[in-house]
């Protein structure tokens, strides 16, 4: 990235963001390295690593960062560094570009992937792929296409979520609803949402209940086929415009605010531990909520006494297809660093992406594996059966088909899109027009998206 399009990517992203953007490094590139590259250097090859996950998630890893300094003993050492939240990561990230100090990997949540390709700082992981012709075969389709970008492979996946439905098994029961036929559409989630309310005589207070987040409303849309931006959902080039208004959104915010109006749904507002919360706590009988939150469900579930029950994602309509996945990658960084490192580094992200490693990984955390092989592992079969509830999330990645609006809207500031599109629920749901919201939010994010497009494209 030259100078110029770096200063204009800065300028673009402190009137968006007020955050610092990247300007590139002196030294380094982000050309691949020669395969030898680790052998010619000789010696110990230290290489840095960035990430956001913290408690359980953050043991599991050091491990499997230990283990693979024990395998590469002498040859690579990975020095992990915790640097807060996703939004934290990639403020820092920002901030570490303009000083010349970028770790060599990197872990950027999902919706940062746009700013990273066109940031130009780092080494597609397409190229590894291409000149040690590695297979990427065993990568779950769904899971690569949403880190594609113009055809190319821009970073590695590591922690994938999707979307799933959780509900009170035991509150159908209470309410006269089949517990092994959870809903699908969202005209089911309304009908099981009216038997389950304390309003019409159900268990649990609200039959519904899902924190103002836009990653459902996303979600949403992708199921029904829909992209949430243009340019085929900012893969074919950079989106121009945000699509959240469109007539399928207006339809799930409409459904939204009918639910909260007649005391079938509560709105916990944007706190995402306020909405888990009411659920476990059993106010709440259906819930909205990321695979990443099973473990701690299964637990809640188990003290509170109730059968807890996870279904596929609901539909707008029945026979559509499914949700983008969720999560964060793996970049290898160039400028700045010598090709002992950037081969050092994509030796590190291929192990992660290993089948081995990735069933390590899924079993430790309950992040859904990106390798398939990981499925067939012997510790991962065995948990499974152990733990029968994780296998819907993978058998509706599965049973989801490979398609634009699956992999998810690659957008430049796809970030603020998201806040964006929060405040148009929160509008909607205190009972602003839908249709009226939603295009507001999307004509405030308008002025964003073509300030970012006239730096990108310098």
């Amino acid at each position: 990235m030259s100078r110029r399009r770096g200063a204009a990517l800065a300028v673009a992203l402190v009137l968006t963001t007020g955050l610092a953007a990247c300007s590139p490094g002196d030294g380094g590139s982000t050309a691949v390295p020669p395969a030898d590259a680790l052998g010619k250097a000789g010696g110990l090859t230290r290489i840095s690593f960035w990430h956001e996950m913290n408690g359980t998630n953050a043991k599991v890893l050091t491990q499997l960062v230990n283990q693979f300094n024990a395998e590469h003993r002498g040859s690579i050492e990975v020095d992990p560094t915790y640097i807060g939240t996703y939004d934290d990561a990639i403020t820092k990230y920002k901030a570490s570009v303009m000083s010349n100090s970028t770790p060599n990997v990197v872990q950027i949540y999902d919706i940062g992937t746009r700013f990273m390709v066109d940031a130009g700082q780092t080494v597609p992981v397409q190229g590894f792929v291409d000149r040690d012709r590695y297979d990427v075969s065993d990568l779950q389709p769904n899971i690569t296409g949403y880190y594609t970008v113009g055809g190319k492979l821009a970073s590695m996946p590591f922690n994938t979520s999707m979307p799933v439905l959780y509900y009170n098994k035991t509150m159908f029961e209470k309410a006269g609803l089949d517990p092994n036929r959870p809903p699908t559409t969202l005209e089911e989630m309304t009908a099981a949402a009216q038997k389950l309310s304390a309003r019409n005589g159900g268990p649990a207070k609200y039959g519904f209940g899902a924190a103002i987040y836009g990653w459902f409303l996303e979600q949403l849309l992708a199921t029904a086929g829909d992209t949430y931006c243009d340019q085929g959902n900012g893969r074919d080039g950079l989106a121009s415009k945000a699509e959240f208004d469109q007539p399928d959104a207006v339809t799930v915010m409409t459904w939204w605010q009918e639910l909260v109006q007649q005391g079938l749904a509560a709105n916990t507002g944007r706190d995402t531990k306020a909405a888990q919360n009411a659920f476990t706590s059993q106010q709440v009988a259906m819930n909205l909520e990321s695979t990443g939150t099973l473990s701690a469900y299964s637990k809640a579930a188990k003290s509170g006494g109730f059968d807890l029950g996870v279904a596929f994602y609901p539909k707008i309509r029945a026979g559509q297809g499914g949700p983008a996945i969720g999560g964060a990658s793996l970049w290898v960084d160039g400028p700045g660093h010598d090709d002992a490192e950037k081969e050092a580094s994509w030796q590190f992200v291929k192990y992660l992406a290993s089948s081995t490693i990735q069933a390590q990984w899924h079993t430790g955390t309950g992040y859904f594996p990106i390798s398939k092989g990981a499925l067939q592992e012997p510790v991962d079969v065995a948990y499974r059966q152990k733990n029968p509830l994780f296998d819907v999330a993978v058998k509706q990645l599965e049973q989801t088909p490979l398609s634009v609006a699956s992999r998810g809207c690659a957008l430049g500031v796809m970030p603020q899109s998201r806040k964006a599109s929060e405040d148009a629920i929160e509008e909607v749901l205190n009972g602003s027009d839908p249709k009226t919201a939603l295009s507001g939010s999307v004509g405030v994010i308008q002025k964003a998206i073509d300030r970012y497009n006239r730096s990108a494209r310098l």
